[in-house]
This record gives C-alpha cells, sequence and structure tokens, in this order.
C-alpha cells in the first residue's frame, strides 16, 4: 500500500489583540512550551517559535490532512484560555483575529529559524507593521492595510 509522503513549511504570524504589549519575558517560555504542546497534540511538528511582547511567529511542517485554519484557532483558543487562567494580564487577554501564514521551502528553513528565533534583534530596526507587510509583499499576497492588524503606531 503506497504512503503519503509531503513536505509543507509554514510560518504563521498573529498578534495580541490591539497590539498590547502583554507577553512578557518572565511568562513566554511557558507560553511558548503549552503552544508546542497543542501544535504536537495536533501531530504537526514545530521548528521555531519566537516573538515579542506583541506578537508570535511559528514555524512548523504540516501534515497535508491539516488545515492551517483550524490549527491556529487551536493554538489561539487554547493559548487564550491559558493565558487567562494564569492571570498573567490585568483584564482578558485575546489575540486579534486573522494570522499570516507563509510556505518556505527546505533550503530556507535554517536562515527562517534563525530569524524567528531572534525577534528581539530583529524588531530593533523594524516595526511589526513594517515586518508583516514586507512579508505579504514579498509573497505577492494582495491586501488592504484597512483588513490587517489593527496597529497601534
Amino acid at each position: 500500500m503506497a504512503d503519503t509522503f509531503s513536505q509543507i513549511y509554514i510560518h504563521i504570524i498573529f498578534s495580541v489583540k490591539e497590539r498590547q504589549n502583554v507577553i512578557h519575558a518572565t511568562w513566554r517560555e511557558e507560553l511558548f512550551k503549552y503552544i508546542s504542546g497543542i501544535i504536537k497534540g495536533k501531530n504537526q511538528k514545530l521548528y521555531a517559535f519566537g516573538g515579542m511582547p506583541d506578537h508570535v511567529h511559528i514555524l512548523i511542517s504540516l501534515r497535508p490532512n491539516c488545515l492551517i485554519s483550524e490549527l491556529v484557532n487551536s493554538v489561539k483558543t487554547n493559548s487564550t484560555k491559558w493565558i487567562n487562567s494564569k492571570g498573567f494580564v490585568k483584564g482578558k487577554f485575546n489575540w486579534q483575529e486573522g494570522y499570516g501564514a507563509f510556505s518556505y521551502g527546505q533550503s530556507q528553513l535554517d536562515r527562517l529559524i534563525n530569524y524567528i528565533k531572534n525577534q528581539e534583534k530583529h524588531h530593533q530596526s523594524k516595526s511589526f507593521k513594517e515586518e508583516y507587510i514586507e512579508l505579504l509583499q514579498r509573497f505577492n499576497i494582495g491586501f488592504e492595510e484597512k483588513y490587517l492588524f489593527e496597529w497601534l503606531d
């Protein structure tokens, strides 16, 4: 019997609602571990996780039977409940609606993993908004800025 073979690498980006800077370094690693568990529980492989106080980057290899929208929804829903149950933020925590998902080839992984793991250094010279719009343009994804994340400038 034939098997299915695939190599699908997806870089996922999403942000905190209203781009609040609430993902503090004191609990960021716990968040990464929690989200990693969600991804592994969905039988996907996590390659890299990184982020800033207002957004996260995730690199996974995606099995062909997994819908990105369902995976991201599960990650966002479950991590929201977890963050709120831990009381990490004042008030109620939420992720913004929407996300970015970009595909990469294996030859690009080392550079992408380094980029994701070094978000703090990267954002010393480029804002999240600049970064996100640049990715959309690089991947030739048409967009209207009014439908992107809420930007607080």
